[in-house]
């Protein structure tokens, strides 16, 4: 069975993109005021990274990754939450849904320092020290704490899904990964 269109629109498209940084923000904004670790991980690390060189080749992202210590999910629950999203744990993964009709593709997914995701990986995800801070006098929010690019570089590594390795053809075609 296809699945029934919608209308074309430029509009939605956009709007899809502006939800996603509103997401972002709001999580960033929401545990810098509770005082919690993160780094901003994922697309949007990858996304920020390559924006240093050519904002041409920034790819956008439905989802918010978010590398927390363990011990701080109680207290990300809390911030979260007085943010407007709601946690679940779905398919062995830590999400927070932005709102009650919140899908898990357009989440905030929580990814633990100094853990690994699957048994089969080759090796922890990096720990939360691993940051860079960025000023980022926008949407309320003072700073952006991303993953630094060498760290989030062996996370691509070692997810090494299709989004991933495009991801890394990107920072490699960018000068951000050097092959030798």
């Amino acid at each position: 069975m296809e699945p029934a269109l919608g209308s074309f629109s430029l509009e939605r498209v956009v709007r899809a993109v502006e939800k996603v940084r509103e997401r972002l923000l709001r999580a960033m904004a929401a545990l810098e005021k509770a005082g919690i670790p993160y780094a901003v991980a994922g697309g949007n690390a990858v996304a920020l990274w390559v924006s240093t060189i050519d904002e041409a080749a920034v790819r956008n992202t439905a989802d918010v990754d978010m590398l927390l210590n363990r011990a701080d999910l109680p207290a990300t629950n809390l911030a979260l939450e007085e943010a407007g999203f709601f946690y679940r744990h779905v398919g062995g993964l830590d999400i927070f849904l932005d709102g009650v009709d919140g899908r898990a593709r357009e989440a905030v997914h929580i990814v633990f320092a100094g853990e690994m995701v699957k048994a089969e990986e080759p090796g922890p995800n990096p720990q939360i020290g691993a940051v860079v801070t960025l000023p980022t006098p926008i949407g309320g929010v003072a700073l952006c704490r991303i993953l630094g690019l060498e760290p989030l570089i062996r996370v691509q590594l070692t997810e090494f899904r299709d989004k991933d390795r495009t991801h890394l053809r990107d920072m490699i075609e960018l000068g951000l990964v050097y092959v030798s």
